[in-house]
């Protein structure tokens, strides 16, 4: 089998949703290799906290790469605690101009509970618009469905559950077997 005609891992939808002094990253379970599917129970999305600083973090794309890059940010917010902008700009830098760094393929959805950020290995740290991101297989699915749902009276869990179930009713490489990680902003009562 020529390099060119081994079938890529696919997999993973992450939501960020911003709502109501919450931010919410849920995120699927399935890893595929091509057409079959290799693990339902994968856990994408997890809580770091660097100097008891607590932030959420998901991702998509390779397993390895996308720790190696959560250990980087640790790092960059043991540096700049309570700063995760500041630390999100430092590893996009790293990331972009890193030689080593720069061959990883993962992205991102980073928050701490009042700033939401997607990380890319293209140098970018990108801050939604309308408090709704997504990224992986079936991020854009999610996304559309997240945005339908921000204008109804559904919490920040409520949006990013029912748009991973949209999501995951279109696209293959995403199952409803979600990991939900809630975090309270800083001025929420």
């Amino acid at each position: 089998m020529a390099e060119n005609d081994f079938p890529g891992w696919h997999g993973t939808t992450i939501i960020g949703v911003r709502k109501g002094g919450r931010v919410v990253i849920a995120g699927d379970g399935q890893v595929s290799l091509g057409q079959t599917v290799i693990k339902g129970t994968a856990r994408k999305v997890r809580r770091i906290s660097p100097g008891g600083y607590d932030v959420v973090a998901g991702f998509a794309g390779s397993t390895a790469d996308a720790f190696t890059l959560l250990e980087r940010l640790e790092t960059k917010l043991e540096a700049t605690p309570g700063q995760l902008q500041r630390a999100s700009v430092e590893l996009a830098k790293d990331w972009r101009t890193d030689k080593y760094l720069q061959k990883l393929e993962a992205m991102l959805i980073v928050t701490d509970g009042t700033d939401l950020y997607v990380i890319t290995g293209a140098g970018d740290v990108l801050e939604p618009e309308h408090d709704v991101t997504a990224i992986g297989s079936g991020g854009n699915y999610a996304l559309a469905a997240g945005r339908a749902l921000m204008d109804t009276e559904l919490d920040a869990e409520s949006v990013a559950r029912r748009a991973m179930a949209i999501a995951a009713d279109i696209c293959v490489y995403t199952n409803g077997n979600l990991t939900v990680e809630t975090i309270d902003g800083k001025d929420a009562s």
